[in-house]
């Protein structure tokens, strides 16, 4: 018998399973809650959300280039493609190298992909980024929680107060454990596969990424704050942080927003494919 239920995505509802141990309540009306047990629902409410925030100090994210600043829908101004700065200090001259190409495309007039307009999978960091105008729902037991983002219930298991497995199959997610120190939920991930990027200006990343994420309750509770530290010597020169915020939203229920095939000849751009298997993995 598993120890959980799996949570399930039915008619637009989020059906937690039965939980065979004490769950922790998500405290939506208390005052000042923290990560030790998570308010359930949480949106993200800035203009620029699927771009990373920098760091207090230190090396950070990739960004666009100077001159040349990513412009979201919705902020005013005429909407720009993304263009990353290759001049950022992390990357590795094989990274710089490949990015230049996505550079080239998009001052040649195509449109870059991202992972979500495309039905990719995310990573981590990349899962920080990867929802645009969507929510995050948290459901949280004594031994996992799940982060739930709302566009496409892509699903992040965190498995609390166990080490990581002797021997991790590579995967998009990899494997994430966490813990509690004070009032910050410490999550820390191996065991991904090189197939992600890890923000939307497709920063590539290899399969020796190592992810150590701090999330905390701020601003008496109403905004959760997340620094991401970044680890990975086969694609950056040093360990780099990224921030991401949510603001605690309204309680409500979970809608299905189920990412699927559609038009391949996109107002005639050469759009990247939607992934498909030619067979089953299982």
């Amino acid at each position: 018998m598993s120890k959980f239920t799996p949570v399930c995505v039915t008619l637009g509802l989020l059906c937690a399973g039965t939980v065979l141990w004490p769950a922790r309540a998500a405290p939506d009306s208390a005052e000042n809650p923290t990560v030790l047990s998570f308010p359930t629902y949480w949106l993200q409410d800035r203009t620029a959300q699927d771009d990373s925030l920098p760091p207090e100090s230190g090396p950070g994210p990739v960004t666009g280039p100077p001159g040349h600043p990513y412009v979201p829908n919705g902020a005013g101004k005429q909407q720009t493609n993304r263009l990353g700065d290759l001049s950022n200090p992390i990357l590795k001259p094989w990274v710089v190298e490949q990015m230049a190409k996505t550079n080239d495309a998009v001052n040649d007039g195509k449109v870059p992909f991202i992972a979500r307009e495309r039905c990719w999978t995310t990573g981590v960091p990349g899962w920080l980024v990867f929802a645009h105008a969507a929510g995050m729902w948290v459901v949280q037991t004594e031994k996992e929680i799940l982060l739930i983002q709302e566009l496409d219930q892509q699903t992040r298991h965190i498995y609390m107060n166990v080490p990581h497995s002797e021997h991790v199959k590579p995967s998009w997610y990899g494997e994430s454990v966490g813990h509690f120190e004070g009032d910050e939920l410490v999550v820390d991930t191996i065991g991904m596969n090189d197939k992600s990027f890890v923000d939307n200006y497709r920063t590539p990343h290899t399969d020796q990424i190592h992810v150590v994420e701090r999330f905390k309750a701020i601003e008496g509770g109403k905004t959760l704050q997340v620094t991401a530290t970044v680890e990975d010597p086969g694609a950056y020169n040093m360990a780099w942080s990224a921030v991401q915020r949510w603001k605690r939203g309204p309680q409500r229920q979970i809608l299905e927003q189920v990412c699927a095939e559609n038009s391949y000849e996109f107002f005639d751009y050469d759009v990247v494919p939607i992934p498909r298997a030619d067979k089953p993995d299982f």
